[in-house]
């Protein structure tokens, strides 16, 4: 048997917690305990907080089982009818992954999560939206969360987040991946890197260590000032997630140097034997020189022929050039559930899914004894 248990926090989590958060980290370091605490420390408001929903074995100091980790006001206004209280996924844009974090040694997943979407349902007088994402599409977990919650009569509405194109390594080396590139890369990396090498003092560091961390942000950031995209909303988030991924030994932070000059950057997360092509920019007054597909190609090289990698993941988006370097495409969808127990949870299905689709639900939910009773 299992119980419910609810943490204010990640501070308040029992050590045995650890666990269950490494255990999760093989499938994504999107679910590692040094990413959450990252995202608790720099990205909440002051008016946020992280709220643990748990599923823990009954006996005395029981082991965690699963757990999602949400985010959510930490001052209720639900006496506020116009007020939309919203519980949202630990996650942001600076996510390419989220999901509920699960134990291996489970003998039923779905009635483990039947359990953390029954802590939720219980605590309706307090949300009136709850946002998942983003979600492997694929995961059994998926389903298993979507059946959870239209089991307790909430409705729900699933969507697209993104595109995720990934390279599955098939125990290649770097030479024997780069002969299935496009020739156009294939010839572009050796021509454009002699031609920098005539032009300039070409070097090219990998970071990995906590220590050399500070400076190679510092390369980074510089980068990043000069290149076309946007400020950092959240500059911090970046160096802490440096800082905590060096310190698990999962950091690659590349950077290229032309006349010492840092002109390319890339933060790459290597964990589990899982690439993840995390942060890249390069300066926009070199872009004819190709500066960051030689990075890419240095770095590549690296995880594939040093770090052993069996897969490649370009994470976020789906940027034309990123087919040229993969092999295969995947989705990342969002599910929203509407507590259809409050009249501004019914109000936000209506807008989402229109009113068909909450007639349906709450024709489901008031034709069945049970559910009546639990309003």
């Amino acid at each position: 048997m299992l119980k419910m248990m609810r943490y204010r926090g990640l501070d308040s989590l029992p050590l045995s917690y650890a666990n269950l958060f490494e255990e999760a980290s093989q499938e994504s370091f999107f679910l590692s305990l040094p990413w959450f605490r990252n995202f608790e420390e720099r990205i909440l408001e002051p008016e946020e907080k992280v709220l643990v929903y748990g599923a823990e074995e009954s006996e005395l100091n029981g082991h965690p089982m699963a757990a999602l980790v949400l985010r959510c006001p930490s001052i209720g206004h639900y006496w506020n009818i116009f007020k939309i209280i919203q519980l949202e996924s630990l996650s942001n844009y600076y996510s390419s992954f989220f999901g509920p974090l699960m134990s291996n040694v489970q003998k039923d997943k779905q009635e483990t999560i039947e359990i953390l979407a029954q802590a939720i349902f219980e605590d309706r007088r307090k949300w009136h939206l709850l946002n998942l994402k983003p979600l492997s599409v694929s995961s059994p977990d998926f389903e298993r969360l979507l059946q959870a919650f239209r089991k307790l009569g909430l409705a729900v509405q699933t969507y697209f987040c993104f595109g995720n194109w990934y390279l599955d390594v098939q125990g290649r080396n770097y030479c024997e991946y780069f002969e299935t590139l496009p020739s156009a890369i294939r010839k572009k990396i050796p021509y454009k890197k002699r031609k920098l090498e005539k032009k300039f003092s070409v070097s090219m560091k990998i970071i990995t260590e906590v220590g050399d961390v500070d400076q190679a942000m510092s390369d980074y950031e510089e980068v990043y000032r000069a290149s076309w995209k946007k400020a950092e909303p959240f500059p911090e988030f970046i160096r802490g997630l440096a800082r905590e991924t060096s310190l698990q030994g999962w950091l690659r932070l590349g950077v290229l140097y032309l006349d010492e000059k840092p002109v390319a950057a890339q933060l790459w997360v290597v964990q589990n034997k899982i690439a993840s092509i995390y942060k890249l920019a390069y300066d926009k007054q070199f872009s004819n020189l190709s500066v960051g597909t030689i990075l890419t190609a240095h770095l590549m090289q690296h995880v594939i022929d040093e770090d052993r990698v069996y897969q490649v993941d370009y994470l976020t988006g789906d940027d034309s050039y990123k087919r040229d370097w993969m092999s295969a495409r995947r989705e990342r969808w969002g599910m929203l559930i509407f507590n259809t127990r409050s009249f501004q949870g019914i109000i936000q299905g209506i807008k989402h899914i229109g009113g068909r689709g909450i007639k349906r639900t709450m024709t489901t939910l008031f034709s069945s004894p049970e559910n009546s009773a639990n309003i």
